[in-house]
């Protein structure tokens, strides 16, 4: 095993052998791979754009909520399926420690390469509050201390686990009184803390477009913040994302998704895409089509197990590509394999944030973490509690102290470049924390390495 051998496992063991030998794919079979890793990011961004994005935003019509609440619940756990399924995989298939190396190991992705593409794909500057930001990267730390505390002596058990899932339970708690938690604060804090001021003078400013449009149902949360509520649109459903298919207006039946954009490169993406697009018809209901709305849930969870299925075929396509072109397993790691897995919030992030949510955006790249973290919670209690009751969970915590290090910087570096950046994503947010992405990947890979520090990663067989 791992431990017992000083090695990891490659990341291509943990994945069907490819379709070329690896002489042919040095011949030139890798062009295939990385045809299908192009079509598999095309295809995420139909899901989310079609399937995953409506539902979310009907979900959070009907019961209220507001969007960072939206992000950091809802999006964030269907853009966080990989990861469940991953960590899944690592408890009771490969028994490794696949879970935790992808989690953990892409956790410094999601919050500064994400907030990175957010702030530089985006043509709109979006609008940060406050609340929404600490009370999630607060979370993430919590959450982040506990899992590293349980997993310090290398093993886990079930209270342990149980904590976790305590931990979120908590989260979700706040996040349920989250209006009035955020009033009390602004009350409070707002003599002394010049964003909390700002907050509740646009509160006072803009409070009769907080809630839902009276004309689909009833005038919901009239007392939320100015952000409260995905659309602000007079129509059912709001243009939240922005469709491969040219779609600039929505009408009161959702035109069908085999409509022919009319831009020539829309329509070459189309043309493309057509295979998946018929695919995805025939297994998710629509709810952006009045036939299908009431199937909103259904449409949430078959688009999340499609993400999840999706993001298995990237990862394992970008897996063998690496390992063709020589990269270093530790490097793989740390950049392809991390922005692998985190497609899907990297996708539904920037999608939001191209319309001005953003609130939504960073909560789903905080909460995606959080949610991540719930991620591991979940298989590790089940197998402790009721599976294997005899003893506890082995795991390899190698480099733990820099893990550490690494992952509450991170968190403290997001929180003070929004603050210093006035509370808003822009380009300049965005280009920071490319920046500081790159700083932190760099580090993270010469000490993977062994260059730096004295733990340096081997893998068996190499």
């Amino acid at each position: 095993s791992e431990n017992r051998t000083g090695c990891v496992l490659s990341s291509s063991s943990e994945f069907p052998e490819g379709f070329f030998t690896p002489q042919e794919r040095k011949d030139g079979g890798i062009v295939i791979y990385f045809i299908i890793i192009l079509y598999m990011f095309l295809a995420v961004s139909i899901v989310c754009d079609d399937y995953f994005l409506p539902s979310l935003e009907i979900i959070s019509e009907c019961l209220g909520l507001s969007q960072d609440v939206a992000g950091a619940t809802f999006m964030a756990a269907g853009s966080s399926a990989p990861e469940l399924v991953t960590a899944f995989l690592g408890v009771f298939v490969t028994k490794g420690d696949i879970g935790i190396s992808t989690i953990l190991g892409s956790a410094i992705y999601n919050l500064l390469g994400i907030s990175a593409a957010c702030g530089l794909l985006s043509s709109v500057v979006s609008r940060l509050s406050c609340w929404p930001l600490f009370r999630d990267c607060l979370a993430y730390t919590i959450s982040v201390a506990a899992v590293l505390a349980m997993i310090s002596d290398n093993k886990v058990y079930w209270y342990e686990s149980a904590s976790l899932l305590l931990i979120y339970g908590c989260y979700i708690l706040v996040l349920c009184f989250d209006i009035k938690i955020n009033q009390y604060l602004m009350k409070k804090f707002s003599p002394c803390c010049t964003c909390f001021t700002k907050a509740m003078e646009e509160n006072a400013e803009q409070q009769p477009l907080a809630g839902w449009q009276e004309e689909s149902g009833p005038l919901i949360r009239k007392q939320s913040r100015t952000d409260s509520g995905i659309f602000q649109d007079k129509l059912d459903y709001s243009q939240l994302s922005t469709s491969l298919h040219g779609l600039d207006e929505i009408s009161e039946d959702h035109p069908s998704v085999f409509t022919m954009p009319e831009a020539d490169m829309k329509r070459i993406l189309w043309v493309l895409s057509l295979p998946i697009i018929t695919l995805l018809y025939l297994t998710i209901p629509d709810c952006r089509r009045q036939f299908w709305r009431n199937w909103f849930m259904v449409t949430f969870l078959m688009s999340a197990a499609w993400i999840s299925a999706i993001t298995y075929v990237l990862v394992w396509m970008i897996t063998i590509a690496g390992e063709t072109l020589g990269i270093p397993e530790s490097v793989m790691g740390l950049t392809l394999l991390a922005a692998g897995t985190s497609v899907p919030d990297t996708v539904a992030s920037v999608l939001v944030a191209q319309k001005g949510n953003g609130d939504m955006a960073m909560s789903n790249i905080v909460g995606s973490n959080v949610f991540d973290m719930l991620c591991l919670g979940i298989p590790w209690f089940i197998k402790t509690a009721f599976i294997n009751t005899s003893g506890p969970i082995e795991v390899n915590s190698s480099g733990l102290t820099y893990t550490a290090i690494s992952l509450i910087c991170s968190v403290v570096f997001i929180f003070l470049a929004v603050h210093l950046n006035g509370w808003k994503i822009d380009k300049k947010l965005g280009a920071v924390c490319l920046v500081l992405y790159l700083v932190f990947t760099v580090l993270s890979i010469l000490y993977e390495l062994g260059i730096i520090g004295n733990n340096p990663t081997r893998v068996c067989g190499n």
